[in-house]
Protein backbone atom coordinates (compact mmCIF):
# COMPACT_ATOMS: atom_id res chain seq x y z
CA UNK A 1 0.00 0.00 0.00
CA UNK A 2 1.08 3.53 -0.73
CA UNK A 3 1.13 6.36 1.82
CA UNK A 4 -2.11 8.01 0.68
CA UNK A 5 -3.89 4.63 0.47
CA UNK A 6 -2.95 3.85 4.08
CA UNK A 7 -4.02 7.25 5.40
CA UNK A 8 -7.33 7.13 3.49
CA UNK A 9 -7.95 3.58 4.71
CA UNK A 10 -7.51 4.74 8.32
CA UNK A 11 -10.25 7.31 7.72
CA UNK A 12 -12.49 4.59 6.30
CA UNK A 13 -11.85 1.66 8.67
CA UNK A 14 -10.38 2.97 11.96
CA UNK A 15 -12.30 4.84 14.66
CA UNK A 16 -11.16 8.46 14.76
CA UNK A 17 -9.96 8.57 18.38
CA UNK A 18 -6.56 10.11 17.56
CA UNK A 19 -5.32 13.27 15.88
CA UNK A 20 -2.72 11.71 13.60
CA UNK A 21 0.22 13.33 11.83
CA UNK A 22 0.47 12.50 8.10
CA UNK A 23 3.46 10.14 8.37
CA UNK A 24 3.48 6.37 7.81
CA UNK A 25 6.31 4.63 9.64
CA UNK A 26 7.53 1.21 8.60
CA UNK A 27 10.82 0.70 10.46
CA UNK A 28 12.54 1.71 13.67
CA UNK A 29 16.04 1.18 15.01
CA UNK A 30 17.50 2.88 18.05
CA UNK A 31 16.69 6.59 17.91
CA UNK A 32 15.65 6.50 14.24
CA UNK A 33 12.27 5.93 12.59
CA UNK A 34 11.94 5.44 8.83
CA UNK A 35 8.76 6.29 6.96
CA UNK A 36 7.26 4.59 3.93
CA UNK A 37 9.12 6.94 1.55
CA UNK A 38 12.49 6.12 3.14
CA UNK A 39 12.82 9.42 5.01
CA UNK A 40 14.49 9.08 8.43
CA UNK A 41 13.43 10.87 11.60
CA UNK A 42 15.17 11.37 14.93
CA UNK A 43 12.63 10.20 17.52
CA UNK A 44 12.72 12.41 20.62
CA UNK A 45 9.28 11.35 21.79
CA UNK A 46 9.34 7.56 21.35
CA UNK A 47 5.79 6.37 21.84
CA UNK A 48 4.97 8.56 24.86
CA UNK A 49 8.02 7.05 26.55
CA UNK A 50 7.36 3.43 25.58
CA UNK A 51 10.67 2.98 23.78
CA UNK A 52 13.02 4.10 26.57
CA UNK A 53 15.71 1.76 25.25
CA UNK A 54 15.13 2.86 21.67
CA UNK A 55 13.30 1.09 18.87
CA UNK A 56 13.95 -2.65 18.49
CA UNK A 57 16.82 -2.87 20.96
CA UNK A 58 18.84 -6.05 20.24
CA UNK A 59 18.42 -7.42 23.78
CA UNK A 60 14.64 -6.94 23.68
CA UNK A 61 14.43 -8.48 20.22
CA UNK A 62 16.58 -11.44 21.27
CA UNK A 63 14.31 -12.05 24.26
CA UNK A 64 11.18 -11.91 22.10
CA UNK A 65 12.63 -14.23 19.43
CA UNK A 66 13.69 -16.72 22.08
CA UNK A 67 10.25 -16.79 23.72
CA UNK A 68 7.88 -16.57 20.77
CA UNK A 69 8.81 -20.01 19.50
CA UNK A 70 8.26 -21.59 22.92
CA UNK A 71 5.13 -20.19 24.57
CA UNK A 72 3.24 -16.96 23.90
CA UNK A 73 0.31 -17.09 26.31
CA UNK A 74 -0.85 -19.11 29.26
CA UNK A 75 -3.71 -18.21 31.65
CA UNK A 76 -2.90 -16.89 35.07
CA UNK A 77 -4.30 -19.92 36.89
CA UNK A 78 -1.07 -21.67 35.85
CA UNK A 79 2.57 -20.80 36.51
CA UNK A 80 5.40 -19.79 34.19
CA UNK A 81 8.97 -18.72 35.07
CA UNK A 82 9.15 -15.37 33.24
CA UNK A 83 6.48 -13.70 35.36
CA UNK A 84 8.19 -14.45 38.66
CA UNK A 85 11.62 -13.52 37.23
CA UNK A 86 10.24 -10.14 36.17
CA UNK A 87 8.47 -9.55 39.49
CA UNK A 88 11.68 -10.33 41.38
CA UNK A 89 13.64 -7.87 39.21
CA UNK A 90 11.09 -5.08 39.73
CA UNK A 91 11.10 -5.68 43.48
CA UNK A 92 14.90 -5.86 43.62
CA UNK A 93 15.10 -2.44 42.00
CA UNK A 94 12.26 -0.78 43.94
CA UNK A 95 11.12 -1.97 47.39
CA UNK A 96 9.89 -5.15 49.16
CA UNK A 97 6.59 -5.83 47.43
CA UNK A 98 4.36 -8.11 45.42
CA UNK A 99 3.38 -7.43 41.81
CA UNK A 100 0.17 -7.69 39.77
CA UNK A 101 0.64 -7.70 35.99
CA UNK A 102 -1.78 -6.23 33.46
CA UNK A 103 -1.55 -4.69 29.98
CA UNK A 104 -1.31 -0.89 30.30
CA UNK A 105 -0.92 2.11 32.54
CA UNK A 106 -4.63 2.75 32.85
CA UNK A 107 -5.17 -0.88 33.93
CA UNK A 108 -2.40 -0.55 36.52
CA UNK A 109 -4.11 2.57 37.88
CA UNK A 110 -7.48 0.79 37.91
CA UNK A 111 -5.88 -1.98 39.96
CA UNK A 112 -4.47 0.62 42.37
CA UNK A 113 -7.91 2.22 42.78
CA UNK A 114 -9.53 -1.16 43.47
CA UNK A 115 -6.77 -2.06 45.92
CA UNK A 116 -7.28 1.23 47.78
CA UNK A 117 -11.02 0.60 48.01
CA UNK A 118 -10.35 -2.89 49.35
CA UNK A 119 -7.87 -1.45 51.85
CA UNK A 120 -10.59 0.91 53.08
CA UNK A 121 -12.82 -2.07 53.93
CA UNK A 122 -16.01 -0.17 53.12
CA UNK A 123 -15.25 2.51 55.71
CA UNK A 124 -12.92 4.69 53.61
CA UNK A 125 -13.05 5.10 49.85
CA UNK A 126 -11.97 8.66 48.92
CA UNK A 127 -8.79 9.11 46.88
CA UNK A 128 -7.12 12.51 46.57
CA UNK A 129 -5.57 13.25 43.17
CA UNK A 130 -3.91 16.29 41.61
CA UNK A 131 -4.94 18.99 39.17
CA UNK A 132 -3.39 18.48 35.69
CA UNK A 133 -2.76 14.82 36.49
CA UNK A 134 -3.29 12.03 33.98
CA UNK A 135 -3.94 8.44 35.06
CA UNK A 136 -5.61 6.90 32.01
CA UNK A 137 -8.75 6.60 29.91
CA UNK A 138 -10.77 3.81 31.56
CA UNK A 139 -13.59 4.95 33.81
CA UNK A 140 -11.81 4.68 37.17
CA UNK A 141 -8.51 6.19 36.07
CA UNK A 142 -10.42 8.80 34.05
CA UNK A 143 -12.25 9.90 37.20
CA UNK A 144 -8.88 10.13 38.97
CA UNK A 145 -7.45 12.31 36.19
CA UNK A 146 -7.32 16.02 36.97
CA UNK A 147 -8.11 17.34 33.48
CA UNK A 148 -11.72 17.96 32.48
CA UNK A 149 -10.93 17.89 28.75
CA UNK A 150 -10.49 14.11 28.94
CA UNK A 151 -13.66 13.62 31.01
CA UNK A 152 -16.15 15.65 28.98
CA UNK A 153 -18.93 13.53 27.50
CA UNK A 154 -18.33 10.51 29.73
CA UNK A 155 -20.30 11.41 32.86
CA UNK A 156 -21.37 10.49 35.39
CA UNK A 157 -17.84 9.67 36.50
CA UNK A 158 -16.95 7.25 39.27
CA UNK A 159 -17.40 9.01 42.60
CA UNK A 160 -14.90 9.15 45.42
CA UNK A 161 -12.13 11.35 44.02
CA UNK A 162 -11.06 14.75 45.38
CA UNK A 163 -8.93 17.05 43.27
CA UNK A 164 -6.35 19.45 44.73
CA UNK A 165 -3.64 21.66 43.23
CA UNK A 166 -0.29 20.00 42.61
CA UNK A 167 2.54 21.01 44.98
CA UNK A 168 0.03 22.67 47.36
CA UNK A 169 0.35 20.94 50.74
CA UNK A 170 -2.22 23.17 52.41
CA UNK A 171 -4.88 22.25 49.85
CA UNK A 172 -4.02 18.57 50.29
CA UNK A 173 -4.34 18.72 54.07
CA UNK A 174 -7.70 20.49 53.80
CA UNK A 175 -9.04 17.78 51.49
CA UNK A 176 -8.34 14.90 53.88
CA UNK A 177 -11.36 13.52 55.75
CA UNK A 178 -12.10 10.37 57.74
CA UNK A 179 -13.13 8.84 54.39
CA UNK A 180 -9.70 9.37 52.76
CA UNK A 181 -7.98 6.08 51.95
CA UNK A 182 -5.29 7.11 49.45
CA UNK A 183 -3.35 9.93 47.81
CA UNK A 184 -2.46 9.27 44.18
CA UNK A 185 -0.05 11.37 42.14
CA UNK A 186 2.62 11.51 39.45
CA UNK A 187 6.02 12.73 40.62
CA UNK A 188 6.34 14.43 37.24
CA UNK A 189 3.12 15.26 35.45
CA UNK A 190 3.82 14.38 31.82
CA UNK A 191 0.48 15.15 30.18
CA UNK A 192 0.06 17.98 32.67
CA UNK A 193 3.02 19.88 31.22
CA UNK A 194 6.13 18.27 32.77
CA UNK A 195 5.37 19.67 36.23
CA UNK A 196 7.84 18.35 38.80
CA UNK A 197 6.87 17.60 42.42
CA UNK A 198 8.88 19.46 45.03
CA UNK A 199 10.92 17.14 47.31
CA UNK A 200 9.61 18.64 50.57
CA UNK A 201 6.03 18.28 49.27
CA UNK A 202 6.44 14.55 48.65
CA UNK A 203 8.24 14.02 51.96
CA UNK A 204 5.45 15.82 53.84
CA UNK A 205 2.81 13.74 52.06
CA UNK A 206 4.61 10.57 53.15
CA UNK A 207 4.52 11.75 56.78
CA UNK A 208 0.80 12.55 56.54
CA UNK A 209 0.06 9.13 55.04
CA UNK A 210 1.99 7.40 57.81
CA UNK A 211 0.21 9.38 60.52
CA UNK A 212 -3.28 8.81 59.14
CA UNK A 213 -2.92 5.29 57.68
CA UNK A 214 -3.48 6.60 54.14
CA UNK A 215 -2.02 4.80 51.13
CA UNK A 216 0.52 6.71 49.04
CA UNK A 217 0.23 5.77 45.36
CA UNK A 218 2.87 6.89 42.86
CA UNK A 219 1.88 6.71 39.19
CA UNK A 220 5.22 5.98 37.49
CA UNK A 221 3.72 4.89 34.20
CA UNK A 222 5.74 7.54 32.36
CA UNK A 223 8.56 8.29 34.83
CA UNK A 224 9.45 4.67 35.57
CA UNK A 225 12.04 2.40 33.91
CA UNK A 226 14.89 4.90 33.83
CA UNK A 227 13.23 7.97 32.34
CA UNK A 228 14.53 10.35 35.05
CA UNK A 229 18.02 8.85 35.39
CA UNK A 230 16.93 6.53 38.22
CA UNK A 231 15.14 3.27 37.54
CA UNK A 232 12.12 4.74 39.34
CA UNK A 233 11.52 8.44 39.91
CA UNK A 234 10.71 8.01 43.61
CA UNK A 235 14.41 7.30 44.20
CA UNK A 236 15.07 11.04 43.73
CA UNK A 237 12.83 11.88 46.69
CA UNK A 238 13.97 9.50 49.40
CA UNK A 239 10.35 8.41 49.80
CA UNK A 240 8.92 4.95 49.17
CA UNK A 241 5.27 4.60 48.10
CA UNK A 242 2.79 1.98 49.28
CA UNK A 243 1.68 1.33 45.70
CA UNK A 244 3.37 2.10 42.38
CA UNK A 245 1.97 1.77 38.87
CA UNK A 246 4.17 0.97 35.87
CA UNK A 247 3.67 0.46 32.14
CA UNK A 248 4.88 2.19 28.94
CA UNK A 249 8.65 1.48 28.83
CA UNK A 250 8.40 -1.73 30.84
CA UNK A 251 7.78 -3.95 27.80
CA UNK A 252 10.16 -2.31 25.32
CA UNK A 253 7.26 -1.82 22.90
CA UNK A 254 5.02 -4.72 23.93
CA UNK A 255 1.95 -4.02 26.09
CA UNK A 256 2.49 -4.63 29.80
CA UNK A 257 1.54 -2.82 32.99
CA UNK A 258 2.16 -3.56 36.65
CA UNK A 259 0.89 -2.65 40.08
CA UNK A 260 3.62 -2.93 42.72
CA UNK A 261 2.22 -3.26 46.26
CA UNK A 262 4.22 -2.94 49.48
CA UNK A 263 4.77 -6.41 50.90
CA UNK A 264 3.24 -5.67 54.31
CA UNK A 265 -0.19 -4.86 52.82
CA UNK A 266 -0.18 -7.10 49.73
CA UNK A 267 -2.48 -9.62 51.40
CA UNK A 268 -5.44 -7.24 50.94
CA UNK A 269 -5.97 -8.70 47.46
CA UNK A 270 -7.28 -12.28 47.64
CA UNK A 271 -7.72 -14.79 44.77
CA UNK A 272 -10.61 -13.73 42.56
CA UNK A 273 -10.63 -10.06 43.62
CA UNK A 274 -8.83 -8.83 40.50
CA UNK A 275 -7.56 -10.29 37.23
CA UNK A 276 -6.26 -9.60 33.73
CA UNK A 277 -6.57 -12.20 30.96
CA UNK A 278 -3.39 -11.24 29.13
CA UNK A 279 -1.54 -9.75 32.10
CA UNK A 280 2.04 -10.95 32.52
CA UNK A 281 2.14 -13.38 29.60
CA UNK A 282 5.37 -15.32 28.97
CA UNK A 283 6.11 -13.19 25.89
CA UNK A 284 5.71 -9.71 27.39
CA UNK A 285 7.51 -10.68 30.60
CA UNK A 286 10.46 -11.97 28.59
CA UNK A 287 10.53 -8.70 26.63
CA UNK A 288 10.51 -6.71 29.89
CA UNK A 289 13.41 -8.76 31.21
CA UNK A 290 15.21 -7.82 28.00
CA UNK A 291 14.51 -4.15 28.75
CA UNK A 292 16.15 -4.38 32.18
CA UNK A 293 19.08 -6.27 30.69
CA UNK A 294 19.54 -3.55 28.05
CA UNK A 295 19.42 -0.74 30.63
CA UNK A 296 21.97 -2.42 32.88
CA UNK A 297 24.40 -3.70 30.26
CA UNK A 298 24.42 -0.46 28.27
CA UNK A 299 24.71 1.69 31.43
CA UNK A 300 21.69 3.70 30.32
CA UNK A 301 20.89 5.22 33.72
CA UNK A 302 24.32 6.82 33.88
CA UNK A 303 23.89 8.11 30.34
CA UNK A 304 20.38 9.42 31.10
CA UNK A 305 21.70 11.41 34.05
CA UNK A 306 24.60 12.86 32.07
CA UNK A 307 22.58 13.67 28.97
CA UNK A 308 19.77 15.02 31.11
CA UNK A 309 22.10 17.61 32.61
CA UNK A 310 23.54 18.40 29.18
CA UNK A 311 20.14 18.70 27.53
CA UNK A 312 18.74 20.93 30.26
CA UNK A 313 21.74 23.27 29.99
CA UNK A 314 21.26 23.54 26.23
CA UNK A 315 17.54 24.20 26.62
CA UNK A 316 18.27 26.93 29.16
CA UNK A 317 20.53 28.52 26.55
CA UNK A 318 17.61 28.46 24.11
CA UNK A 319 15.47 30.18 26.74
CA UNK A 320 18.03 32.98 26.94
CA UNK A 321 17.87 33.36 23.15
CA UNK A 322 14.10 33.28 22.64
CA UNK A 323 11.64 35.45 24.54
CA UNK A 324 8.84 33.06 23.56
CA UNK A 325 10.22 30.44 25.98
CA UNK A 326 8.62 31.13 29.34
CA UNK A 327 10.36 28.36 31.28
CA UNK A 328 12.30 25.12 30.90
CA UNK A 329 11.77 22.13 33.20
CA UNK A 330 13.28 18.69 33.34
CA UNK A 331 14.65 15.75 35.28
CA UNK A 332 16.78 13.13 33.60
CA UNK A 333 15.57 12.79 30.02
CA UNK A 334 12.11 14.26 30.56
CA UNK A 335 12.01 17.88 29.40
CA UNK A 336 9.27 20.50 29.17
CA UNK A 337 9.61 23.83 27.33
CA UNK A 338 6.77 26.19 28.18
CA UNK A 339 6.01 28.72 25.44
CA UNK A 340 4.11 31.98 25.36
CA UNK A 341 2.04 30.68 22.43
CA UNK A 342 0.68 27.31 21.18
CA UNK A 343 3.44 24.87 20.24
CA UNK A 344 1.80 22.94 17.40
CA UNK A 345 3.56 24.97 14.71
CA UNK A 346 6.97 24.17 16.18
CA UNK A 347 6.12 20.46 16.46
CA UNK A 348 5.03 20.43 12.80
CA UNK A 349 8.15 22.28 11.66
CA UNK A 350 10.37 19.86 13.59
CA UNK A 351 8.57 16.91 12.01
CA UNK A 352 9.06 18.41 8.56
CA UNK A 353 12.80 18.55 9.28
CA UNK A 354 13.08 15.02 10.63
CA UNK A 355 12.60 15.46 14.40
CA UNK A 356 9.73 14.01 16.42
CA UNK A 357 8.70 15.89 19.58
CA UNK A 358 5.37 16.46 21.33
CA UNK A 359 3.26 19.34 22.60
CA UNK A 360 1.04 19.02 25.66
CA UNK A 361 -1.20 21.51 27.47
CA UNK A 362 -1.27 23.44 24.16
CA UNK A 363 1.97 25.35 24.87
CA UNK A 364 4.46 22.94 26.48
CA UNK A 365 6.89 21.18 24.17
CA UNK A 366 7.69 17.74 25.60
CA UNK A 367 10.97 16.04 24.76
CA UNK A 368 11.80 12.50 25.93
CA UNK A 369 14.63 10.83 23.95
CA UNK A 370 15.64 7.24 24.58
CA UNK A 371 17.93 6.62 27.55
CA UNK A 372 20.86 5.76 25.28
CA UNK A 373 20.73 9.04 23.33
CA UNK A 374 24.16 10.31 22.32
CA UNK A 375 25.50 13.87 22.53
CA UNK A 376 25.61 13.99 18.74
CA UNK A 377 21.93 13.06 18.51
CA UNK A 378 21.05 15.56 21.24
CA UNK A 379 22.89 18.33 19.43
CA UNK A 380 21.21 17.52 16.12
CA UNK A 381 17.75 17.50 17.71
CA UNK A 382 18.32 20.76 19.52
CA UNK A 383 19.61 22.38 16.33
CA UNK A 384 16.43 21.37 14.48
CA UNK A 385 14.34 22.61 17.42
CA UNK A 386 16.19 25.94 17.52
CA UNK A 387 15.62 26.51 13.80
CA UNK A 388 11.95 25.59 14.17
CA UNK A 389 11.47 28.09 17.01
CA UNK A 390 13.36 30.71 15.00
CA UNK A 391 11.17 30.21 11.95
CA UNK A 392 7.91 30.11 13.90
CA UNK A 393 8.64 33.25 15.90
CA UNK A 394 9.70 35.09 12.73
CA UNK A 395 6.45 34.14 11.05
CA UNK A 396 4.47 35.34 14.06
CA UNK A 397 6.35 38.65 14.02
CA UNK A 398 5.59 39.24 10.32
CA UNK A 399 2.61 41.60 9.89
Amino acid sequence: MKKDDIINSYDKYILSTYSRLPVVFVKGKGMTLTDITGKKYLDFFPGWGVNNVGHCHPKVMAAVRDQIGKLIHIPNNFYHPNQVKLAKEIIRLSFPAKVFFCNSGTEACEAAIKFARAYGKGQRHEIITMGKSFHGRTMGSLAATGQTKYQEGFGPLLEGFKLVDFNDLGALKSAITDKTVAIMLELIQGEGGVNIAEPCYIQDIRKICDEKNILLIFDEVQTGIGRTGEMFCFKHYGVTPDLMTLAKALGGGLPIGALVVKESIAGIFKPGMHASTFGGSPLVCKAALGVFKAIHSDKMLKNARAMGVYGLEKLQQLKQKFNCIRSVRGLGLMFGIELTFPGKGIVDECLHNGLIINCTQDNVLRIMPALNVTKKQMNKALYILEKAIEKTTAEKATP
